[in-house]
């Protein structure tokens, strides 16, 4: 069973990873020994310094004196961190902005605010829509061999079809399906919509099993999110060559790629956005990190909410001995930065 950390322990642990943060340098006995809120020894230190070596939460680079923190002790770092900061970052949840057609400036300007605060690299993704409802479904006709399937969800997404006929129907018929189709989805949330769902209307359909199929590829389409359609802004990516450990050209090339490319961040935005339990904010650090070239950073992500169901991404990607207390409250501040965004946009 491994070994609950004491109370001295963490304060020294937490000592190395803020000190280590700030310089990048191993963290010796001596340094960590004129925190005066320890008032023990420097013999005492190294000694509980070495137990925590050999507990994984700090490690001896080479022939170095001094320790670094592990992935292991950042770990515990940022889940109390993440503690202390929750009713702080509450907030952060519960944002919610007015849906403009400005807002790509917005975000546009969130990231470069970010990544101008925190000195790292920064990715925010225009919010896509989570979690649908329908609320009504229309068909009506347009001419004798076509009808339009109107699709209406929850937050008032609409979405339009055309549907080709191969013969002309009759306005009892196409009553039929209108009743048939909102009698068994209306309410239904759109991801619940299965094979044995859509089998069971095309079969109560009968001859018109299409026209279902159709409508029912409108529904699908009302939520779909696809990487390559998927709009991520981001900035600060050349901060990453302040850092030593991720200047080396071969990280760095990998790094700048990804956030050109953007296809690794979309997987990352989509994840968490089939993830319904992630509504606050996610540190992923090191190993990790679900984004392959990326293994060497740490990154603190956030999903926003500008409400109907509509959510985003927002991420802070820097080295692993990042300052986790300033970016965590950076993105508490991130609602008052946009508040004030688009309290001048009304005025």
């Amino acid at each position: 069973m491994e070994e609950v950390l004491n109370e001295r322990k963490r304060k020294i642990l937490k000592a190395i990873i803020k000190t280590y943060m700030e310089t990048g340098e191993p963290v010796g006995s001596r340094t960590i020994s004129k925190y005066a809120d320890l008032n023990v020894s420097s013999a005492t230190i190294r000694n509980e310094m070495s137990d925590l070596t050999d507990m994984g939460y700090i490690v001896q680079p080479h022939t170095s004196a001094g320790r670094i923190p592990s992935d292991k002790g950042y770990r515990l770092y940022v889940d109390e961190l993440m503690k202390e900061k929750e009713a702080e970052v509450a907030e952060l949840r519960d944002l919610i902005i007015e849906k403009t057609d400005k807002m790509d400036k917005v975000l546009k300007k969130v990231a470069k605010v970010l990544a101008s605060n925190t000195n790292y690299a920064t990715m925010v993704s225009v919010p896509q829509y989570s979690g649908n409802k329908i609320k009504f479904i229309q068909l009506s006709r347009m001419s004798e061999l076509q009808l339009v399937a109107v699709v209406v969800s929850d937050n008032n997404t609409v979405r339009n079809q055309i549907i080709n006929l191969d013969e002309e129907m009759d306005d009892q018929t196409i009553l039929k399906l209108n009743l048939l189709l909102n009698t068994n989805l209306n309410g239904i949330p759109i991801q619940d919509i299965n094979l044995g769902m859509i089998a069971r209307l095309k079969e109560q359909a009968g001859s018109h099993s299409g026209v279902v199929a159709t409508v029912l590829d409108a529904v699908a389409a009302t939520i779909h999110v696809d990487e390559e359609d998927m709009e991520i802004y981001t900035s600060g990516a050349t901060n990453i060559f302040k850092y030593p450990e991720l200047a080396d050209k071969d990280k760095a090339t990998e790094l700048i790629s990804a956030f050109e490319e953007k296809h690794e961040l979309a997987d990352l935005v989509k994840g968490q956005m089939a993830d319904e339990e992630n509504t606050g904010i996610q540190v992923y650090i090191g190993d990790e990190m679900p984004i392959q070239t990326m293994k060497d950073c740490s990154i603190v992500t956030a999903r926003y909410e500008l409400g109907d169901g509509m959510y985003g991404t927002i991420g802070i990607i820097g080295p692993k001995r990042m300052d986790y207390e300033n970016v965590v409250d950076s993105l508490k501040e991130l609602k008052n930065h946009l508040d004030d965004v688009l309290k001048k946009k009304k005025t």
